[in-house]
């Protein structure tokens, strides 16, 4: 890694770090269309990123099959991630953002900062192991602790515990949860699963409803 973010260029950081949270989420790497939805870019841009990180040895891609990372693009993404969730972490601690505000503004910075600043902020901070919204920060070795727990969206009504993470991507929700106490660290217990979404209890007897796509990145551990 040189001392600039990356020896990559920003597309490519992007599209990795895409594949790598689709597998951090069980899924089998992704299809090229999700890439190009994702970077908003038409089918043949895509094709062409795709193939230039096949030629890097970032990814492997069959003919309509789903773009899968090696472990040099693991590498890489999960360096990627690991700026963007310290990031996240010291503008949330040391700066006084918002933990709906942080996600935008990491996504710019990772591809700027240096493996020397990156550390520094790391030692600064204790060297957390979770971001504000509860996913676990990789360390400098590559490793990193699993969230243990399972999907919202899959615990049975009245079950429930304690919430380790919530996903990060949509500051209008994060900005309710945060108001009603759905945060990482509250229990909760699933009262109800509905047409398009969950509806679960806090401690406090407030009911707070998820939606379906919302709930399955809601790890919550019993």
């Amino acid at each position: 890694m040189s001392e600039a973010s990356s020896d990559y260029s920003t597309v490519v950081e992007d599209i990795l770090k895409l594949v790598w949270s689709a597998e951090e989420a069980g899924r089998d790497g992704v299809k090229p269309k999700d890439i190009g939805e994702h970077m908003g870019v038409v089918p043949s841009t895509t094709t062409e990123n795709v193939q230039r990180l096949v030629r890097q040895g970032l990814v492997t891609h069959e003919p309509y099959g789903r773009v899968r990372l090696t472990e040099q693009g693991r590498g890489v993404a999960l360096g990627m991630v690991r700026r963007h969730r310290l990031l996240e972490t010291y503008l949330h601690e040391a700066l006084g953002f918002s933990w709906d505000e942080v996600h935008e503004e990491a996504e710019i910075l990772e591809h700027a900062v240096s493996e020397r600043l990156l550390n520094r902020l790391d030692k600064v901070l204790g060297y957390p192991t979770r971001d504000p919204h509860g996913d676990p920060i990789p360390r400098a070795d590559g490793s990193s602790d699993e969230i243990p727990g399972a999907p919202l969206d899959t615990l049975p009504v009245g079950n429930g515990g304690e919430v380790e993470r919530l996903p990060d991507r949509d500051p209008q929700a994060l900005r309710a949860w945060e108001e009603a106490g759905l945060v990482p660290g509250a229990h909760v217990v699933v009262r109800a699963s509905e047409a398009g979404g969950i509806v679960v209890s806090l401690e406090d007897g407030q009911m707070v409803h998820i939606k379906d796509t919302q709930a399955s990145g809601i790890i919550v551990r019993g």
